[in-house]
């Protein structure tokens, strides 16, 4: 039975009509109860709703089994269906489960439990929330190739840098290990918060064996996980709990990469039924449990596919097939995500025909070493052809692991800084992120994140969104320049070995020269359309045009 009432207010016309057609729904007495801790918060705020109920399940992970919603009706009128995840209890007894909801608009909500297993269902009593305006911008989507644009329309670059997992027990580094294996230094807790005092605001994480392995029971090469016999490793579970809040603490967007757990990726993973149904209730866990946060700006399947797929290079795995896992992964991710966060999964150096123009998948990204200097091509190549964000997930001046970096130290580092600056200049909405963060933690060297960010704020607020690519020479070379609102900034870097001079921008005013190690502004001097000042060899400079 569906009750419709008519008034005159459309907002509140919609939000009665779906709100009894909930109630309409099958009910069977399997839900005991809906707890909600707060019935009034502001928008940006989690509610962790807890509902107790009795079903029968072998495993209550698995959705074929036993599947818990959370129904909203928005102020608006909308439809919103939040995925729950089982906590604890038994088959037949009570049980406990858990939704996290964070809501997006201010105003009146209602809210219903579904809980649903083979041949039942059942559905609570309404509940109704007050949600007040709060001080957050909400969740990040897509805006175009150069920014990210949260709820509330304000836009986004990230300065980022790849810390894809804390210390390991043992490290498989030839000549770093002592370093890497450092547990206080390279946790989240440290990492974290010194990353966003150098002006850091995005980063890259890792779900794996050693990291967030929430579906591992033991062997992790990491003490800060226990072992356990449950379906979900609740201390894996609970370090991403605790890693996430921090984020959210201190302004820092994460790109997560999910992987596939303890699932095999042969080829068998890509096309067997059961194996996709497997990787579904993965996927619902991993929104049920940390959709709820802003702090997640993209969804990252995984690292590398180009890699898996030729993991036996005898027997690659077809392209099509993954292509295809992708589609379906992807879409059945948009349908269970509320929040609607930005996907994304990446290839090392391969392109796999089709990926790239999967309708689901908003931002495409590769990963460039030994090869900093085509970043900038790369970038616009791929957004032209493909219509999408680029990014560059990871980048440096070496991939090799069993060599010895500080053989050649001095080029790392500026391969680090230039990377930053080809990202910034270039139409990508998070800068390249560099690897080996522990390696140039300990040189320093990511102190330069400081300059960049700061730079990136100037072009935010003096663009208020417009990037627009100007001409730049420095020699007979390409150099970068962009005009944001009233202001130009150019970059220019030196990869002769001798001094260069006589920068030419396709533009006039007076012109200050950026102090980049310090990230204050420096003398300012005056000319029309050539700024004449010297870029040592491997160094490079910053300058604004007024």
């Amino acid at each position: 039975m569906v009750f419709i009432i008519k008034m005159r207010d459309r907002g509140v016309f919609s939000w009665i009509i779906c709100l009894f057609m909930l109630i309409a729904l099958p009910v069977k007495a399997q839900i005991i109860n809906v707890t909600v801790p707060a019935k009034s918060l502001c928008t940006g705020e989690r509610l962790d709703i807890e509902v107790s109920l009795q079903g029968r399940w072998d495993n209550p992970y698995r959705q074929e089994e036993a599947k818990l919603n959370v129904i909203f009706v928005t102020p608006r009128g909308q439809t919103c269906i939040l995925p729950a995840y089982y906590e604890r209890g038994k088959s037949g007894e009570q049980s406990f489960w858990k939704a996290r909801f964070t809501p997006r608009e201010e105003g009146k909500y209602a809210l219903v439990a579904s809980y649903s297993q083979p041949g039942m269902e059942s559905v609570s009593d309404p509940l109704f929330l007050n949600v007040q305006q709060g001080d957050g911008h909400g969740f990040l989507h897509v805006n175009d190739n150069w920014t990210l644009r949260y709820d509330d329309g304000t836009l986004f670059r990230g300065v980022g840098e790849n810390l894809c997992w804390e210390s390991r027990a043992s490290d498989d580094s030839k000549y770093f290990s002592n370093l890497h294996e450092q547990f206080e230094r390279f946790s989240y807790p440290a990492m974290l918060t010194k990353f966003a005092q150098l002006g850091g605001n995005f980063t890259r994480m890792w779900m794996c064996s050693w990291n967030f392995p929430i579906d591992r029971k033991k062997d992790f090469n990491n003490r800060r996980y226990n072992e356990s016999t449950e379906p979900i490793n609740e201390s894996a579970a609970r370090r991403l709990d605790e890693t996430l809040e921090l984020c959210e603490k201190l302004g820092v967007k994460v790109m997560l990469c999910m992987g596939a757990g303890e699932m095999r990726t042969d080829k068998n993973f890509f096309v067997s039924p059961e194996e996709r149904a497997r990787y579904h209730n993965r996927l619902r866990y991993i929104v049920a449990r940390w959709g709820y946060s802003n702090s997640i700006a993209m969804w990252e399947f995984f690292n590398e596919i180009d890699n898996i797929q030729f993991r036996d290079s005898k027997n690659p795995i077809p392209a099509e097939d993954i292509v295809s896992w992708h589609a379906e992964m992807s879409h059945y991710l948009r349908s269970i995500d509320p929040y609607q966060h930005i996907i994304t999964t990446s290839i090392s150096h391969r392109d796999l025909k089709g990926l790239n123009d999967i309708p689901d998948i908003d931002i495409n990204q590769k990963h460039i070493y030994k090869q900093t200097s085509i970043i900038p091509e790369t970038i616009t190549q791929y957004e032209q052809r493909h219509g999408k964000p680029y990014i560059i997930g990871e980048f440096g001046y070496e991939w090799d692991w069993s060599k010895n970096f500080d053989d050649f130290a001095e080029d790392m580092d500026v391969d680090f800084r230039r990377g930053l600056w080809y990202g910034l200049f270039s139409s990508t909405p998070v800068t390249p992120m560099s690897w080996w963060w522990e390696y140039f933690d300990n040189r320093r060297t990511n102190e330069y994140f400081n300059a960049v960010a700061f730079v990136n704020r100037e072009m935010l607020e003096a663009g208020k969104g417009q990037f627009v690519p100007v001409k730049a020479m420095i020699g007979d070379r390409n150099a970068y320049a962009v005009k944001c609102g009233n202001k130009t900034f150019v970059y220019a870097f030196n990869d002769t070995k001798a001094m260069l001079k006589n920068i030419q921008v396709e533009t006039q005013g007076s012109v200050r020269e950026l102090d980049i190690a310090k990230a204050t502004w420096g003398k300012p001097f005056s000319c029309k359309n050539q700024i004449m000042t010297k870029v040592k060899p491997q160094q490079e400079r910053v300058f604004v045009i007024e």
